[in-house]
């Protein structure tokens, strides 16, 4: 199954680029022109990424991020704006974006973050609770018994400090 990349931005040139860039990495491509037809879809299409751009009209990106978030949707977000000073840049980050390009922007370096971000969400989202008595934790090939402290990579019990463990049993 294809996934899902929603593309926000109010420059055709832009979004029919991304969506043709993004199409031939295999992924279905929706778009939005503005922050209010971005926040109808994703609350209507689902995507697994959003493309988004700050200055958008109707509602700007920054808001539809805000949005997105106190709405508890963990979409990933990747801000692609041309907005590249460092106020904006961590603005973007501690709002709720996963990722923050600038304009220009090379298409290549956008599908491999689309990749990287897309790869992480897969990894979070294939983590899972073992129904058993210890109800372990898994996350790829990492196994974590937060009962007993302590932490199996591909089975072979890690030796870890016990500030090291808090990080895993929380």
């Amino acid at each position: 199954m294809s996934q899902k990349v929603l593309v926000v931005d109010d420059e055709q040139s832009i979004v029919t680029l991304l969506k043709y860039i993004l199409e031939q990495a295999g992924y279905i491509v929706d778009v939005a022109y503005d922050g209010e037809e971005a926040l109808e879809k994703v609350n209507t299409t689902n995507p697994e990424l959003v493309v988004l751009d700050v200055m958008l009209p109707k509602k700007d990106g920054i808001e539809v991020c805000k949005t997105i978030r106190s709405d508890k949707n963990l979409v990933p977000i990747l801000m692609l704006t041309a907005k590249d000073d460092e106020f904006d840049r961590v603005l973007g980050l501690e709002l709720g974006a996963d990722d923050y390009m600038t304009k220009p922007f090379s298409p290549r370096e956008v599908v491999a973050r689309v990749k990287a971000i897309l790869r992480r969400s897969a990894m979070i989202n294939e983590a899972k609770t073992v129904e058993n008595d210890e109800s372990d934790i898994i996350i790829g090939s990492i196994r974590i018994r937060p009962e007993y402290f302590e932490v199996y990579r591909d089975d072979v019990l890690l030796e870890l400090t016990l500030k090291s463990l808090s990080y895993y049993c929380i």
